[in-house]
């Protein structure tokens, strides 16, 4: 006898991920999702499910493998209920025309809905799960309904050109016909915009908006979790998602390898749940190596969403005892606040430069700078624009700001926009001091928590007070006594926050 166990592995969980931007979903990770739908929904024979963003069809698959189960009374024939279930109550839009084909296989264990090993009769090869080769809508070189640039996605016929029909045609009879109870997937997070270093933007706030208006009963999405503090393209979209009282449950995961193994997704992932009559506070539930933390809250704290609840406390605390209107958003410079940008040529000869660390202090020439904050002649502390690049789990402690990675600018010094002018002053005792309050463990973790990739800009200093004077060196016990923070929560502070 064989002494080895029998493996015999799901195959929708052994697929490897093409990129970050289209990422495969797990039967483990579908069904997570699927739980958060009400438990009496398996037992409807009238529900209607529409996956819009088909990659495997393993959502379609766990729904038909939950709704044999939950019909089973309802329908006792084993062939009538796969059949009913298949023709009547699964729906699938596919992404691509190989995604289409490789979800009917997992669904109707047949490539064609109407093949000799179809599980049921379709008429036509397609069954339930659609896919059209749709094309963009161009209009000054822009798509008038993704955004998609014409250089980058005017394709031949033979190339994917990421037209999604989901959102470029809704003209099916199925969305004339019919009204789906819940709509389900993991959209493709976002589209290259032709940019500098592969620069790319936001696209699946568009399926999320596109199921709205086709209003169903439920809206179940995977997406990232970069929507909570907004950025490029999605500002709009965190405000309409944070004031939205139909969002019953947010499934938080800080780490993107927590749904997605192998997969660094900088920020981490979302799941929610939008139910139609819920209107009230949400359900987060935050999922860590720790352990599963739930608190039911407002998504509208803030105008961001601050996912961390215990730091919630903190910064009401720190926003009631600072006794300052002012932060430091609205204090730390723009980008490219000289009008230098990242690849500009040093010169050898000009007005002192510093430009990305492997270059360091050199020239600019001064016809090339602007100066709109007259900052030019002050004494300036630069941080980097990106000073956690390369971190993409926010559960490990995170150091942003030390002394290998910040320089002084002394007046008369610029820089390219590889750097951020934290604070400008008129003395040098005042950077230097100023240079001590950011480096406290307390600054670095209010600005942790408006951060939610790894760029840093100006709008993620909103949770750290601008003191009104920088007189001295500042410590986290000093911080701590000024802003009533306990031991306990600043042992909370310390574990995320590097030394």
């Amino acid at each position: 006898m064989n002494s080895f166990k029998k493996y015999n592995p799901d195959v929708l969980s052994c697929l490897a991920n093409l990129s970050n931007d289209e990422v495969f979903t797990s039967p483990k990770s579908a069904n997570k999702v699927l739980d958060l739908l009400p438990s009496d929904i398996w037992s409807n024979e009238t529900a209607t499910f529409l996956d819009p963003v088909c990659k495997t069809g393993v959502f379609l698959r766990e729904i038909t493998k939950r709704l044999i189960v939950g019909l089973e009374i309802k329908i006792p024939s084993l062939d009538k209920r796969i059949n009913h279930i298949l023709k009547k109550q699964i729906f699938g839009l596919a992404i691509t025309e190989l995604t289409a084909l490789t979800s009917r296989r997992t669904v109707y264990c047949s490539k064609s809905a109407n093949g000799e090993y179809s599980l049921v009769d379709f008429a036509d090869s397609q069954g339930n799960i659609f896919y059209d080769n749709i094309k963009h809508i161009w209009h000054k070189g822009i798509c008038t309904k993704c955004g998609a640039k014409e250089i980058v996605y005017n394709r031949s016929n033979s190339q994917e050109n990421y037209a999604y029909e989901f959102i470029h045609s809704l003209s099916r009879n199925i969305f004339k016909d019919m009204k789906f109870d819940v709509i389900i997937g993991n959209p493709p997070y976002q589209l290259s915009d032709g940019g500098h270093s592969r620069s790319a933007s936001p696209i699946y706030q568009m399926f999320i908006a596109q199921a709205k208006k086709l209003n169903p009963r439920y809206i179940c999405m995977i997406t990232p979790a970069r929507w909570y503090v907004g950025g490029k393209g999605l500002d709009d979209f965190r405000q309409t998602m944070l004031n939205d009282n139909r969002i019953s449950n947010l499934i938080d995961y800080p780490n993107s390898n927590d749904v997605f193994p192998g997969v660094d997704i900088a920020g981490g992932i979302s799941i929610f749940l939008w139910d139609r009559n819920h209107n009230g506070n949400c359900f987060v539930e935050t999922v860590t190596k720790e352990g599963n933390e739930i608190v039911q809250r407002r998504l509208n704290e803030d105008e961001i969403f601050v996912r961390d609840s215990l730091a919630n406390t903190i910064i009401r605390k720190v926003q009631k005892n600072c006794l300052s209107d002012h932060f430091l958003d609205s204090f730390v410079s723009p980008r490219k606040v000289f009008g230098i940008g990242t690849n500009y040529k040093a010169c050898n000869s000009g007005v002192p430069c510093w430009f990305v660390q492997k270059i360091g202090l050199s020239f600019a020439k001064r016809d090339d700078i602007t100066d709109e904050r007259n900052i030019l002649h002050k004494w300036k502390f630069l941080v980097p624009k990106a000073p956690i690049a390369g971190q993409t789990d926010f559960t490990k402690p995170i150091k942003f700001y030390y002394e290998g990675n910040t320089r002084i600018a002394k007046p008369g010094e610029c820089c390219t926009e590889s750097w951020i002018v934290a604070g400008s002053f008129d003395t040098k005792d005042e950077v230097v001091n100023f240079k001590s309050y950011l480096f406290t463990k307390v600054v670095r973790f209010l600005l942790l928590q408006a951060v939610i990739s790894q760029d840093v800009t100006r709008k993620n200093f909103r949770f750290v007070p601008h003191l009104a004077m920088y007189e001295k060196e500042y410590n986290d016990d000093d911080l701590c006594d000024l802003w009533n923070i306990s031991q306990k929560e600043f042992a909370y502070i310390d574990k995320k926050i590097k030394d």
